[in-house]
């Protein structure tokens, strides 16, 4: 995942309305939205390489979602799967706050990552990053946010574009997926001299800034929306962006809806 915007409580439906984009390498080969069948519990894409999700729900309706922390100078080409940090949070049943601790720890084996995990009532935030070096988990307080490849709400032109066109959206309105689904769709470019200096390159820095990224062998491979009511009911849909061989992405979309349970397995 490469930007992530979300109310947390801010809504009056909706304890969590997000909605996202997942910029990956076109042959990295990943599922669909669907229930894991070796972890039925688990709603979301997969990773068919690493094993794990960048973003998923449980059936009490716990989520978790990731993006990277661009940070080109420090990749470990031997670190452990990200995508099992979304994994093992639905797997394993603790509360956010708890799961964050134990995230704190491990967190330096991994590749850069920025990391969202909640439940019913609280959301947490950590990141491994360099501009985060030092901050530790923080609990989200209710609020509406915007997450791309550096820590929370940094001022990204991608960010703050997403923000101001998703915000109506996702903290007051009745949610349209339609046109959640067009504003993750665009692909204006900002100015150059507003775009961010990561250590990847001025082309790289012009190619990634869209809200959706189209380019040759990489780019957006999917948007996906996730509404959890208050009254723990949720809503996720993905929809699918399959390059042809013309340029133009084929898409698929697919929407499931789930009624959150108290116990029982996570």
């Amino acid at each position: 995942m490469c930007l992530i915007v979300f109310s947390h409580h801010a809504h009056p439906k909706y304890r969590l309305a997000l909605a996202a984009n997942r910029d990956e390498f076109y042959e990295r080969p990943a599922a669909p939205l669907g229930f894991w069948e070796d972890h039925p519990q688990i709603l979301g894409g997969r990773d068919l390489t690493g094993g794990g999700s960048w973003m998923g729900v449980n059936k009490r309706l716990s989520f978790a979602a990731i993006t990277n922390y661009r940070d080109p100078a420090s990749i470990n080409p031997d670190a452990p799967t990200r995508g099992n940090l979304v994994k093992d949070f639905l797997l394993d049943g603790q509360s956010p706050r708890e799961y964050m601790a134990r995230v704190e720890k491990i967190g330096p084996r991994h590749n850069g990552f920025n990391l969202i995990v909640g439940d019913r009532d609280e959301a947490w935030f950590y990141s491994n990053g360099a501009a985060a070096r030092g901050k530790g988990a923080q609990k989200i307080p209710p609020g509406f946010y915007g997450l791309s490849n550096r820590i929370l709400d940094t001022p990204w032109p991608k960010v703050k574009k997403a923000k101001a066109a998703l915000k109506p959206m996702l903290t007051r309105d009745e949610v349209k997926t339609e046109a959640v689904f067009q504003a993750l769709g665009d692909r204006s470019l900002p100015p150059a001299e507003d775009l961010p200096e990561t250590g990847v390159g001025p082309e790289w820095e012009k190619m990634l800034s869209p809200v959706f990224i189209s380019s040759p062998g990489y780019g957006t491979r999917g948007s996906s929306i996730l509404l959890i009511e208050k009254n723990e009911t949720a809503r996720f849909l993905e929809r699918r962006f399959i390059p042809q061989k013309d340029g133009s992405p084929r898409e698929t979309t697919r929407e499931f809806r789930v009624r959150g349970e108290t116990n029982g397995p996570f």
